[in-house]
């Protein structure tokens, strides 16, 4: 299995989302919360689309099994408004080896209709055991999140349930059946099925949000370091370095499943 750096550059047509108080509503559900206030991480909702569509074009889609999220950084520039139409514009900007497989980052760059940027993420993917052709290239100085600087303290815990893969892929519309198809899982070489890193990072934010209260959420940063099996229990730990919350969010063996967050 290959994928060819030359898809470096490449660009989906521009994607439009309407953005439904309904669809809001429902995401905010999946994690736990009535609410009609977009949460941090609902940008993942309205750029779905988009990355499916560049993941078709570029011809990833036909690896999707060898898929995993890896990195996610994301800058929110403003809240989406519930009724307003986002343009989003999906481009891939680097491709590079890496020992587990080729490493592939996507931005996404969303916009209202005035223009406006609405949410910037730059979106990274591991493909699993495939090999990069035509060497390492980026158009981008992409930026990793950096390590911690001081210990982090217990926060919180989260309570996965069974069902919480199915019931965020609904409320989120965002579709893969390694989180809702068991055969599909385990075809891809998984234990079962798994829940979203995005899922993952939604509920992490939304307990940091509940126990440290930060007055601004600007951007969200992390590694996606291990899989989380249904159900089960998660636990946040986290502290305040400088203007930023630094996070990691471990299992019940205490090993991390994000690593290296960072809201602020």
């Amino acid at each position: 299995m290959k994928i060819d750096s030359g898809i470096v550059g490449r660009e989906s047509a521009p994607e439009r989302v309407e953005v439904d108080k309904r669809w809001i509503m429902a995401y905010n559900a999946a994690l736990g919360a009535v609410s009609a206030t977009p949460h941090p991480l609902y940008p993942v909702c309205y750029e779905w689309n988009a990355t499916r569509a560049l993941r078709q074009a570029t011809g990833l889609q036909n690896l999707n099994a060898q898929l995993v999220h890896a990195q996610h950084d994301l800058n929110v520039h403003r809240a989406p408004q519930a009724g307003e139409t986002l343009t989003t514009l999906a481009r891939v900007v680097a491709a590079e080896q890496r020992r587990p497989g080729a490493f592939v980052t996507i931005r996404l760059a969303a916009r209202g209709a005035g223009g406006d940027a609405v949410s910037t993420t730059d979106y990274g993917m591991l493909y699993r055991a495939v090999h990069l052709e035509g060497g390492n290239r980026s158009l981008e100085k992409l930026e990793d999140p950096p390590r911690h600087a001081g210990e982090l303290s217990k926060v919180g815990e989260v309570p996965v349930a069974a069902t919480a893969a199915h019931v965020y892929t609904e409320c989120a519309r965002i579709w893969n059946p390694i989180h809702t198809d068991p055969e599909y899982a385990r075809d891809a070489g998984l234990p079962g099925i798994i829940l979203h890193g995005t899922a993952t990072l939604a509920f992490s934010i939304s307990t940091l949000m509940g126990a440290l209260r930060p007055k601004t959420l600007r951007r969200v940063q992390c590694r996606f370091s291990g899989m989380v099996l249904m159900p089960s229990t998660l636990t946040v730990h986290a502290s305040r370095q400088g203007d930023a919350i630094a996070f990691e969010t471990r299992d019940e063996r205490g090993e991390p499943v994000i690593e290296r967050g960072w809201i602020g």
